[in-house]
């Protein structure tokens, strides 16, 4: 009898604190409902008195701007929808740009800080922490401002192998285009890709009946590189390069990468690898020192010790803050405007505002794209991670 009691007693407690805490929830929606519509009434309000209509149908007029650089077809005429689709696509040539730099170097600097070299130890940390303690807009401006506006005029351009150059106008590089073997070089390439897969499959099935077999991967890339080397040499080179020219006072030809791109991937690859370099040496650390011993003592070179042994475990522990980096470095791009780099920022939260004077809409565009760019990073950067997980459980 107590105990149906007691137990009656502590399901009317449990009841009671649910329903407490359910009420607490609905309480703090209503509030956060309550600010929301309070915002929204009165920014409607204000628009309002000052007579602009609301709405996106602004995305459908013409811009009536120039942009200097776009990745596809577009011109003063193009709609301000065209405009949003070459600022997105600036900001994300300039962030990937950018994370593949400051990867590299990070890495690099990474394995520099656990080197048995006490000089190269020295200097990898002078570099993290200078790069991490001066900010970042400094340094954008010391890229810009000091390296780059006074190089030479296009006639006395900076030459490496008489095709690339580097002047006040930007850094030109021959441009790629595809030539009549093209097509065929691809068609090859998804055939051996195929046959990459197949072959594969069957040697991990081999290794695994058998004890032995050639390494799958080694042996799956003959395929993906005969293929298309066949192709090629069947059509001919799949990419012809159309080389930059001096004529007069400026280039012909080649491809012109904007100063403010160069300075701003120069200095965000940078910056962000001084970051990157310690979360590899936290995840280097994390390695038992003892596994690195024994590996020693085996007689496994040090290349062999950090890729069979060393980047694999410390990866697990690399990836998740690796993720965070890049995130942040994503949203490091909108100090691009600070040089007059046509990205999402300068484009559509600068022009497009002034000129639409629609600033609700335009800034909710602008801070729907970065949200659905930043979510898809990390939707991929936790995929790759959980990957990581399964497979050293």
């Amino acid at each position: 009898m107590r105990q149906a009691e007691a137990h009656s007693s502590a399901s009317r407690f449990w009841a009671g604190r649910r329903l407490a805490a359910g009420g607490a929830q609905a309480a703090v929606l209503a509030a956060a409902a309550l600010v929301v519509w309070f915002a929204a009434s009165n920014a409607a309000a204000n628009l309002g008195r000052l007579g602009i209509n609301t709405g996106f149908g602004f995305l459908g007029r013409p811009a009536g701007f120039a942009i200097s650089q776009h990745l596809v077809d577009y011109s003063e005429s193009s709609t301000y929808l065209r405009a949003l689709e070459v600022a997105v696509l600036n900001t994300v040539v300039l962030a990937l740009v950018a994370i593949v730099g400051a990867t590299v170097i990070g890495f690099a600097l990474g394995f520099a800080r656990r080197s048995s070299n006490g000089l190269m130890r020295a200097v990898a940390a002078g570099y993290v922490e200078l790069l991490r303690n001066v900010p970042l807009l400094l340094q954008l401006f010391f890229w810009y401002f000091a390296i780059l506006r006074p190089l030479p005029p296009p006639r006395q351009s900076l030459s490496l192998l008489g095709a690339i150059f580097l002047n006040g106008r930007g850094l030109v590089l021959p441009r790629p285009e595809a030539a009549e073997g093209f097509g065929l070089v691809i068609a090859a390439l998804g055939i051996g890709a195929v046959l990459a897969a197949a072959m594969a499959c069957w040697l991990r099935r081999r290794r695994a009946r058998l004890g032995r077999a050639p390494s799958p991967w080694v042996a799956a890339a003959l395929p993906l590189i005969a293929m298309p080397a066949l192709a090629a040499v069947i059509a001919g080179p799949p990419v012809a390069w159309d080389l930059p020219r001096l004529r007069g006072f400026n280039f012909e030809g080649g491809l012109v990468v904007l100063p403010e791109f160069v300075a701003m991937a120069v200095a965000l690859s940078l910056y962000s690898a001084a970051y990157i370099a310690e979360i590899v040496r936290a995840g280097i650390d994390a390695v038992s020192r003892g596994q690195v011993e024994a590996a020693r003592a085996l007689g496994l070179r040090p290349a062999t010790i950090n890729a069979k042994i060393v980047v694999p475990q410390a990866l697990r522990v690399i990836v998740p803050p690796l993720g965070n980096e890049y995130l942040r470095l994503f949203r490091n791009t909108t100090l691009a405007a600070a040089i007059g780099y046509p990205d999402l920022t300068l484009i559509f939260a600068g022009t497009a505002v002034n000129q639409t004077a629609q600033a609700v809409e335009v800034m909710l565009i602008v801070c729907g794209c970065y949200l659905a760019i930043n979510l898809a990073v990390s939707a991929g950067i936790n995929g790759y991670n959980r990957r990581i997980g399964r497979s050293y459980r």
